[in-house]
């Protein structure tokens, strides 16, 4: 089994350092691109490269000083038994990673902004997602068990803080917000439906990310391709968000410079349901809740996988209570890790997924 899913089975031309460099490269120049072909200068404040390539730095640099301290503190991710085996020898890696890298973006993003409403409402949105994550996180290392905070307990406060932004949006907002934008100039026009769908989208898409968050490098590189082409494609309506994007993309770059296979450090619910929380908030803000579907293709297959995977052992459950499975284990990257793809294959092929998804909303943007 260990050598059937051996890290470098299956790309023997690359490895961790090589896959988070040309996603860097790719990523770059992108922004670039991005910036050119909306006649921004890279090197502006107000554009997507400078921003992503600050946060970048500042992050990867800053985990250099924090991944230590997490060490020191024992913060060693619990791994679980029944998971994939080849994990069993990530025990003791220290987790919470979301507490330097969502931090360095978001006060960034303030400041170069200058403060905008806009971009302090999304910060705080992300931040206090981020808090659900870290007494989850927290919890768990407690207790020294994978169990954090009840999952009511979890979904509740999620419930909470989506609503907060929900009612900021309805006092300052315009109303033709419930106007859902779809492509070739039509609109879906839901009134009072959207605010639900919105709470919804809020919650589900921090849970989504969540999910993905299972493999070295895995979120913070689809997240990273999905959080900048969102910003391009909030450019338009409000640089600020673009700039806010463009950080937290950035900074989950320089995440990756010690998530990346082998991971030093892994980002915990403290990161991935900030991360989810932004994509939300900005697509919601924006309006662009059909690309933030799209860019969210690889979150919503690997939420399905789940809930496929349950919904198949309960119906087929026999007298003995136990059922059988869909996938060999869920999510869906758990699964073709077992099938025998390596974990580098799985996230090279995740990259690629997400930078397809990221070209179909940019295009589809343009209509």
């Amino acid at each position: 089994m260990d050598a059937k899913l051996s890290p470098d089975q299956g790309l023997n031309i690359i490895n961790g350092i090589g896959l988070v460099s040309l996603l860097g490269a790719s990523l770059g120049v992108s922004a670039l691109v991005l910036d050119g072909m909306a006649n921004r200068l890279p090197w502006q404040g107000v554009s997507l490269t400078l921003p992503f390539l600050f946060c970048a730095l500042a992050s990867a640099a800053v985990g250099f000083w924090v991944v230590p301290l997490l060490q020191a503190l024992k913060t060693g991710q619990i791994i679980r038994e029944d998971g994939p085996q080849a994990h069993l020898k990530k025990a003791g890696t220290p987790t919470m990673g979301g507490i330097f890298f969502v931090p360095v973006a978001v006060i960034t993003a303030c400041v170069w902004s200058g403060f905008t409403t806009e971009v302090l409402a999304v910060s705080a949105l992300t931040l206090s997602y981020g808090l659900i994550g870290w007494i989850d996180d927290w919890q768990i290392l407690r207790r020294k068990s994978n169990k954090g905070i009840s999952p009511r307990t979890k979904l509740a406060l999620q419930i909470g803080f989506a609503a907060t932004f929900c009612l900021w949006l309805i006092f300052t907002q315009p109303f033709d917000i419930t106007n859902i934008a779809l492509p070739l100039g039509f609109s879906l026009p839901l009134g009072l439906l959207f605010w639900p769908l919105a709470g919804f989208v809020l919650v589900a898409e921090s849970n989504a990310t969540n999910l993905t968050d299972g493999i070295d490098g895995l979120a913070a590189g689809t997240v990273a391709i999905a959080l900048l082409t969102l910003g391009a494609l909030s450019a338009p309506s409000s640089p600020g968000l673009m700039v806010f994007c463009a950080c937290m993309s950035g900074s989950c770059l320089g995440f990756l410079a010690h998530n990346r296979n082998p991971a030093r450090v892994f980002m915990g619910d403290t990161g991935s349901l900030a991360l989810g929380g932004a994509l939300a908030a900005v697509g919601l803000l924006t309006n662009s809740l059909v690309a933030l579907f799209i860019l969210s293709g690889i979150f919503f297959v690997e939420t399905l996988s789940v809930m496929a995977q349950v919904s198949y052992y309960k119906a087929t459950k026999g007298p003995d209570g136990k059922g059988k499975r869909l996938f060999k284990m869920a999510p869906l990257h758990h699964h073709l890790e077992l099938s025998g793809w390596s974990e580098l294959h799985v996230v090279a092929f995740f990259y690629i997924v997400g930078a397809i998804l990221a070209v179909v909303s940019l295009t589809i943007g343009r209509f």
